[in-house]
């Protein structure tokens, strides 16, 4: 009988040693071996899953965004208080410190976005999603009457995330110009400032900031194996474990 088909397991894999390698040595200088030392696998093995560097960068971030926009999504599902929803919401949108791996990883590959139509695609989709949800909260709000809006939901919603997008970086810069807590703060003010509200309301409904997360560590060179050991480039193609 044949073996049933490890693809999809080896696939997943490689999304997250590519995941690894992004977060920790940065996506501009980033080499197919980065990648492949990170899965311990050789470069033909991850060229036989991905035929090259940009398909893989491309599927980490499809994952990336989709993870994003569904932790902001499941931060305000189930709220029915419009003050509540939109405080979490301002929460869920900002790193949690210079080592949030998901944010971090978001900002590496908006990089390619300049330059990349398939990678603007994404990064345009991460922006709409999060539009589109801000915009379902501000609507519900004033339609209760909880909101008193000074724009339209849309326009308030795009300069939230316009917002958050450029706290977020201040946030993990190698050099942060302000915390989490800092930023999160200022967006409460001016989502207040759209809405009617007062500062003092929506961080009474704010839920409790997460822990800050450090910078990661910057990646030393791979230590030189034991004698006699096979180095990870020379195991074999996985195209046998099919």
């Amino acid at each position: 009988m044949a073996r049933p088909s490890r693809a999809h397991e080896r696939r997943a894999d490689l999304v997250a040693a590519a995941r690894r390698a992004v977060v920790g040595r940065g996506v501009l200088d980033l080499r197919l071996r980065d990648v492949a030392e990170e899965a311990e696998m050789s470069s033909g093995s991850v060229l036989y899953y991905f035929p090259t560097l940009d398909d893989l960068l491309r599927e980490v971030q499809r994952e990336a965004v989709e993870r994003f926009c569904a932790g902001r999504e499941e931060a305000v599902r189930g709220e029915p208080d419009p003050l509540r929803r939109l405080a979490a919401m301002v929460r869920s949108g900002l790193p949690t410190g210079p080592g949030d791996e998901l944010c971090v990883l978001l900002y590496e590959l908006g990089t390619i976005a300049r330059r990349d139509v398939s990678y603007a695609a994404e990064h345009i989709r991460l922006y709409e999603r999060q539009v589109g949800i801000y915009a379902g909260i501000l609507d519900t709000g004033a339609a209760t009457g909880a909101f008193t809006l000074t724009r339209d939901a849309s326009t308030i919603a795009r300069n939230l995330v316009a917002l958050e997008d450029g706290y977020g970086l201040h946030i993990v810069m190698a050099a942060p110009t302000l915390d989490a807590a800092r930023a999160a703060r200022l967006l409460l003010a001016a989502a207040a400032d759209a809405t009617g509200l007062t500062l003092e309301a929506l961080e009474s409904a704010a839920p409790a900031a997460p822990p800050e997360t450090a910078a990661p560590a910057v990646p030393r060179e791979a230590a030189a194996p034991p004698r006699g050991a096979v180095p990870p480039q020379a195991r074999h193609d996985p195209e046998g474990d099919r």
